[in-house]
């Protein structure tokens, strides 16, 4: 891949360890950065991940996975340390647990990237766990300052996971505060935000920038998209669910590749782009970035449902 890329999405690419029960479990490549990466990737965006990753069976999944979509891994580095895995040791209610204590993800250095990387960036994305494991969060927060100052709008998908305590909430400020686009679900807020109402932690967040897009997802009860004092709401198209792992970053994809290629879009048509890139996502199974012919059909159902 010669052409620069226009997106970049920087944190943590990992494995995901899932108990099948008794004593077998089945692998899958995963991270919330890197899944929004790939789906930038498979939607046409030129797309690079800036991260690092194992140089183990473990990193050369997330390798193959990652070409596999035409993903440029130009940014991305492979380092002589152990790979980060996510322990889910049941799935509904989740119940998990991270292995890394100086896995390859906390090794990943900027100062590394190749010169005139940035020169046609757009987009940078940034959110998961990387931002709340040091010192890779620090280093991703001047990153993505640096980036802003030069010009580059900034996603943020804080994606909450059971680490995010009181210790993460000057980087979910910084963060926010830098963000053109914040994408948050319900539970995110709920985990954010404890013993806030919905809505309350809705406001408290969007206080933080006021003058960032939000997009707010709830599962199968659809989902909203807010800018200004602008909002508009939507259910998801209704699909034959495989798996809803992954559904969040495609959404978030989806969005992003909307704003990029259709600018002048009404904000309900970006709601729409975002909604039918989650549900195309949902019809296949793990993390596995949507379809750009099904996330199309489902765009245009949605367009015709307000029509």
């Amino acid at each position: 891949m010669t052409e620069a890329p226009q997106f970049v999405c920087a944190g943590e690419a990992l494995t995901d360890m899932i108990h099948q029960g008794d004593e077998q479990w089945v692998s899958r490549v995963g991270g919330s950065t890197w899944n929004v990466a790939r789906a930038l990737a498979a939607l046409g965006e030129p797309t690079a991940f800036a991260g690092a990753i194992s140089r183990d069976r473990f990193g050369d999944a997330l390798w193959a996975a990652s070409e596999a979509v035409g993903l440029d891994l130009r940014l991305t580095q492979r380092v002589d340390r152990s790979p980060l895995l996510a322990v889910v040791e049941q799935g509904e209610p989740p119940r998990y647990f991270f292995i890394g204590d100086d896995s390859a993800d906390l090794h990943f250095d900027p100062d590394r990237l190749p010169a005139g990387w940035p020169d046609a960036l757009r987009w940078a994305h940034f959110g998961g766990i990387s931002l709340a494991r040091e010192p890779l969060a620090s280093k991703l927060v001047t990153l993505a300052r640096q980036l802003k100052t030069r010009g580059v709008a900034i996603s943020y998908d804080p994606n909450y996971r059971n680490l995010m305590d009181e210790r993460y909430t000057p980087t979910l400020q910084a963060m926010a505060a830098l963000a053109d686009l914040i994408k948050v679900s319900d539970d995110d807020l709920r985990g954010l935000f404890p013993g806030l109402g919905l809505d309350e932690a809705l406001l408290r967040l969007r206080a933080l920038n006021p003058d960032a897009m939000c997009l707010l997802t709830r599962g199968g009860q659809g989902a909203s998209l807010l800018h200004g004092g602008h909002r508009c709401d939507a259910r998801a198209p209704a699909v034959d669910v495989v798996d809803t792992v992954g559904a969040g970053d495609a959404s978030a994809a989806g969005l992003l590749h909307s704003l990029a290629r259709h600018p002048g879009r009404p904000l309900q048509a970006h709601l729409h782009a975002a909604l039918a890139a989650g549900s195309a996502a949902c019809l296949q199974a793990g993390a596995t970035p949507p379809q750009p012919e099904s996330m199309q059909r489902l765009f245009e159902l949605l367009e015709g449902e307000v029509i």
